[in-house]
């Protein structure tokens, strides 16, 4: 063996760690294809019209320490101080039990959402629990599992009350109590939709008659507890819905929303052990009545069976969801924030409703020890009776006890011109109580942590329990709950495991190296309304990325404002109608989408105020282009947008792109093309050249950030110089337009990206997108003849996924998609993406992670079903009665009488199945119909179990 020092060089990230076929393997990959190389393969794939001429260049390739290093300068740009701003945002402690063994761990941050519950038992089980405590705290009976934050959860609260709601007025009552980001993320909702939003007093300025739905804050921005009940029964006298922003810690002190009569509440569990983040990620919900289930957005998780009785956990009413409904869906969402409402869930399980009480009192303690302090000196205390916030009015002091308390590196809320407003939490110490003393003149020792202070109005003290469930009573040592999460996490299926091929997701590394900074303090511990000299760091990051990400994608400014790939897609849209109005073309309103696109940008351009007009695509799966240049020409002066994904969902690279382009620019409107298959281009082609004036990048599939089990996401989107001054503004600003509650969305997620492009540099980013291609060429090449490839290029290729057709076997032997995908389960596989964008097709998507092994394990496991079906095709095998139709196979069918024509080993152990390491899904098939028919979405009572549970 020959060696020579570059064979192996630390900053050659790309090659030695992130690409997973080694250049030997690539030859034999060649072969397979027929192609003398990677370049000619790419000639061959991708069109020489849309090719880039310039390579990208970031510099030379950091390694994984140089990265981290980089990192560490500049996250000690940032300062940590002791944020006591409010607004939604508190600090908090994170257990360290659930720091290391869930945000930490693989095993839950690179698992997908859970569309296959039988191989996601784990995660939904964990989701289900975040769902109780939901609902509990909140008193009302179903709770989904999670949303993106507090302000877009409003939002999708507005939207909901106006479809729920019997009253027909179209104005929407907002309190000027509500928390600014949320403020100006509903009107931003409600202005495409002709809804009018009124802010006010609910006491003195709300007439229920005519409005059709009320957001109320609880507690209030500044602290206000107030009694909503009469409120609330005027509204439903008027027949509209209440909607309550409810504070999820204060709820285990004070009367929950649910026993004031609200329909809806919403809020974050941001302060249940997720970091501030400068601004996200975290786990927003949403809870409602059973009468309005149905129209809640987001994933819900209920109870079921398996085949075999056994209860089993799946995403229930799946029907609402955006992919399905399209421009017909109420919300776009789809990235929620699974990872973080795992923890906020894990963190109820860890303190029980007695160590969330504990942890709300010592909250509310602190609090009124400070204010009863201030109090003693003169000062004036508003309100009287509050949880954890409150005002001082200090008159022309304001601006000297501001800086005061910076000297002391404690930051406090500017209220008008005279008040000072203070929000305490979980994390103050008695250093930092005595410290905002100091700022006010006070010098004393806060030294009383006996006294039960009780500050809250009497007649608001809670008297109902929460967290009855035994899984929030177990034994907390950590042994105990160390092990319940790896239970949970035993049952699922990760990229820890195995490939997951699924289309259109892009499931990649997610390197530890990358992951690494997202716990670091100076990155999670900083408040997004902290001054900009203690944030230095991230505008360094932030600037840097978003420089980064328009070389790469040729656009001219990025906002990082969107938390998800949907947001993205909103925000997009929304910066287009804003472009249009300036211009004073408000009429422009129609949107042309055609089949092949991302299935969110329905509902993201009917957000929008759009209206959808959708395109048909031709036979071998390009936009039909004369049939979008008939609709362009129809629209005229009507035509605001089109939306397109590229490659499309089809999996080929259309020659066409431009000449769409160019048609949409004809006719007035503005190209939207979405990026969720950027891992296609990376390199290759820039959205911004090929005619796109906007595009979101879902930086959780081309950049590294990991799918979290559902989330969190990030979205940001890269405009052409003329959309710039429209992008969305900073939410806490005023201004209009702000489409997430922080400005940069989840901003701790950041330097993943950041560290992915830079460890990777501009050659190894374009190699990745080659890699990717040639896996998904591999793949198809292999499963050629047994499959049919559903589209190809005119070389016969396919970009960096492929679409397998699996609907004549349902004439053929009776065999679905679904029994394919159940199947896979038993080789240890998740399944391609089921039934989209084309009902009864497999999605297949590699990436240019996976090494040659796993391509072939997966391809060997894929023509092993092919065969089975084929034996059931000539009668050598039961049509009803098979390894397909009852996949997948569990431990429990192992050991239990076998009563089948087939053998066990060949049930349990298909080709492609490790033997030592064989992955069992912990349920047999879940029955879709009776989870929807008996909705249970919170967690079953103990008698509900079976003996053996």
């Amino acid at each position: 063996m020959t060696f020579t020092p570059t064979d192996y060089l630390p900053c050659d990230f790309a090659r030695l760690r992130h690409i997973g076929p080694s250049p030997a393997e690539m030859e034999e990959m060649f072969a397979v294809l027929g192609v003398d190389g990677l370049d000619a393969l790419i000639d061959e794939t991708v069109p020489a019209s849309i090719r880039q001429t310039e390579p990208l260049d970031f510099g030379r390739p950091l390694s994984e320490r140089e990265v981290l290093h980089e990192l560490r300068v500049i996250a000690g740009r940032n300062r940590v101080c002791q944020s006591l701003l409010g607004q939604g945002y508190h600090g908090t402690v994170t257990p360290p039990a659930i720091q290391r063994n869930i945000l930490e761990n693989p095993a839950w941050y690179t698992a997908y959402t859970p569309y296959q519950p039988e191989i996601s038992q784990g995660r939904l089980e964990a989701l289900l629990n975040f769902q109780t405590m939901i609902s509990d705290l909140t008193g009302l009976p179903v709770a989904n599992a999670s949303l993106l934050d507090e302000a877009t959860a409003a939002a999708e609260a507005m939207t909901m009350a106006g479809r729920g709601a019997k009253s027909k007025a179209k104005t929407f009552f907002v309190a000027e109590t509500c928390h600014p980001q949320t403020i100006a993320v509903v009107r931003t909702r409600a202005k495409p939709l002709g809804i009018t939003v009124r802010l006010g007093c609910p006491f003195t300025d709300l007439v229920p008659g005519e409005v059709f739905g009320a957001l109320l804050q609880y507690p209030g921005t500044h602290g206000h507890v107030e009694d909503y009940t009469g409120v609330i029964a005027a509204l439903h006298e008027a027949k509209a819905l209440a909607i309550v922003a409810a504070d999820p810690m204060a709820l285990t002190l004070l009367k929950e929303p649910g026993a004031m009569g609200a329909d809806i509440a919403v809020g974050s569990t941001q302060r249940f052990g997720v970091p501030m983040g400068y601004g996200g990620p975290h786990a927003a919900y949403m809870a409602t009545t059973d009468k309005l289930k149905r129209a809640m957005p987001g994933r819900l998780v209920g109870v079921s069976v398996d085949s075999h009785g056994n209860r089993a956990y799946r995403l229930s009413l799946q029907t609402r969801e955006q992919h399905i409904r399209r421009e017909k869906a109420t919300s776009n969402l789809c990235t929620a924030q699974a990872l973080l409402a795992v923890m906020a869930g894990f963190y109820a399980v860890y303190h029980g409703p007695e160590g969330l009480r504990a942890i709300a009192q010592s909250i509310h303690n602190k609090a009124a020890r400070l204010a009863n302090k201030l109090e003693e000196v003169g000062y004036v205390i508003e309100p009287e009776q509050f949880f954890d916030s409150f005002t001082v009015e200090v008159g022309h002091l304001q601006r000297g006890i501001l800086l005061a308390a910076s000297r002391e590196e404690v930051n406090l809320r500017p209220v008008g011109k005279t008040k000072i407003g203070i929000t305490l939490d979980e994390a103050t110490r008695p250093a930092t109580i005595e410290a905002v003393w100091r700022a006010f003149g006070v010098v004393a020792e806060d030294a009383d942590f006996t006294a039960d202070y009780r500050r809250l109005p009497e007649a608001l003290i809670r008297s109902s329990s929460y967290l009855t469930h035994p899984v929030f009573h177990m034994n907390r040592a950590e042994t105990e709950m160390m092990r319940y999460m790896r239970r949970l996490s035993d049952r699922d299926l990760a990229l820890d495991r195995a490939m997951i091929p699924l289309g259109s997701c892009t499931m990649k590394l997610n390197s530890a190296a990358e992951m690494a900074p997202v716990s670091w303090r100076e990155f999670s511990m900083l408040h997004p309304l902290c001054p900009a000299d203690q944030a230095e760091g991230y505008r360094v990051l932030i600037d840097d990325l978003a420089a980064m990400l328009c070389s790469i994608t040729g656009y001219d400014a990025m906002s990082m404002q969107p938390n998800s790939g949907a947001q993205g897609e909103y925000a997009g849209m929304m910066t287009i109608r804003a472009w249009h109005h300036a211009r004073g073309d408000a009429a422009r309103d129609i949107c042309l989408i055609p089949m092949s696109a991302h299935g969110t940008n329905p509902a993201s351009a009917t957000m929008a105020g759009m209206k959808v007009v959708a395109v048909k695509t031709a036979a071998n799966g390009d936009i039909d282009v004369a049939d979008f240049h008939a609709k362009a020409e129809a629209a005229g002066d009507r035509l605001a947008a089109c939306m397109i994904t590229y490659p499309s969902t089809h999996g080929v690279f259309e020659e066409t792109v431009r000449e769409v382009c160019a048609i949409t620019h004809e006719f007035g409107g503005q190209v939207y093309i979405d990026g969720a298959n950027l891992n296609a281009l990376v390199g290759l082609a820039k959205l911004g050249e090929l005619g796109g004036d906007v595009s979101h990048l879902n930086l959780h599939k081309t950049f590294a950030i990991p799918h979290g089990g559902g989330g969190p996401g990030m979205g940001p989107i890269g405009v052409k110089a003329h959309l710039a001054p429209h992008l969305p503004p900073d939410p806490f600003s005023g201004a209009e337009g702000a489409v997430s509650a922080a400005p940069f969305g989840s901003a701790s997620i950041l330097p993943i990206s950041w560290a992915y492009i830079r460890m990777m540099g501009g050659a190894g980013l374009t190699q990745a997108t080659k890699a990717a291609i040639l896996n998904a060429n591999y793949i198809a090449a292999r499963l050629a003849g047994a499959y049919d490839v559903l589209y190809k290029g005119p070389s016969g290729r396919v970009a960096h996924e492929c679409i397998i057709d699996t609907r004549p076997f349902a004439e053929s032997a009776g065999v679905s998609v679904e029994d394919i995908a159940k199947r896979l389960m038993d080789a240890g596989f998740h399944a391609p993406t089921m039934s989209w964008p084309v009902a009864g097709t497999l999605m297949i998507e590699p990436t240019e992670s996976e090494t040659r092994a796993e391509l072939d394990r997966f391809c060997d496991a894929m023509l092993a079903i092919r065969e089975e079906i084929r034996a059931i095709e000539e009668g050598r095998i039961d049509r009803d009665n098979n390894p397909l139709k009852n996949a997948p196979h569990t431990m429990e069918d192992l050991v239990r009488d076998w009563d089948r024509p087939y053998g066990r080993e060949e049930g349990c152990f298909p080709k492609g199945a490790f033997r030592v390491d064989k992955y069992w899904p912990p349920v047999n098939r879940v029955d879709n119909a009776f989870g929807d028919r008996h909705l249970v979405c919170t967690c079953p009572p103990l008698e509900a179990c079976s003996p053996e549970e």
